[in-house]
């Protein structure tokens, strides 16, 4: 799920874009685990263990993961992967998965993290990218129309938690080639 909503107005340091890497797994899990923490934007509710993001991310890069880090310094304040389908007849499909500190929020920085992590991904021969996120997030699905991903359908029902029960909404970009 995807957390693009609920900007803070905090001062926020200027954020520089780049290809994550080893060195910042830390920072990342740091921000991955606030986010899901607000139980509103991810599937998850807490930041994986460094173990499991350490076997997850390792999967997940050798089916060819890109992912673009937001950085406020030497700080993860955000990110934007896709993970390409491992399977055959979809290798050329991937998912989008993204998230951004509460205040680095409503700034433009969800567009730039999707721009640049969609044009990494083309040069892979990745034309089909999918995504689901929770129907509340209106904020979330208004930035991914403006980024070209359509609706294709809802999961209803799909997720109860704390007493609220949402849709999914299932939306995918594709690169005609």
């Amino acid at each position: 799920m995807h957390d693009v909503s609920g900007a803070s107005r905090e001062p926020a340091r200027p954020v520089l874009l780049r290809e994550a890497g080893s060195r910042d797994l830390d920072s990342f899990l740091r921000c991955l685990d606030v986010v899901a923490r607000e139980r509103r934007y991810l599937a998850m509710v807490e930041g994986p263990s460094r173990a499991e993001a350490e076997a997850f991310l390792a999967d997940a890069r050798a089916r060819g993961m890109v992912q673009q880090l937001a950085l406020a310094g030497a700080e993860v304040v955000g990110w934007c992967d896709v993970i390409r389908k491992p399977f055959p007849g979809f290798e050329h499909s991937g998912t989008l998965g993204m998230g951004l500190l509460p205040a680095y929020r409503g700034r433009g920085l969800g567009a730039r993290l999707i721009a640049a992590t969609l044009e990494a991904v083309a040069p892979l021969g990745i034309t089909r990218v999918e995504l689901d996120v929770f129907s509340t997030n209106a904020r979330a699905i208004a930035l991914y129309e403006k980024s070209g991903f359509t609706r294709e359908g809802v999961k209803r029902g799909a997720r109860s938690l704390d007493g609220l029960t949402e849709d999914i909404v299932c939306m995918a970009r594709i690169e005609e080639r």
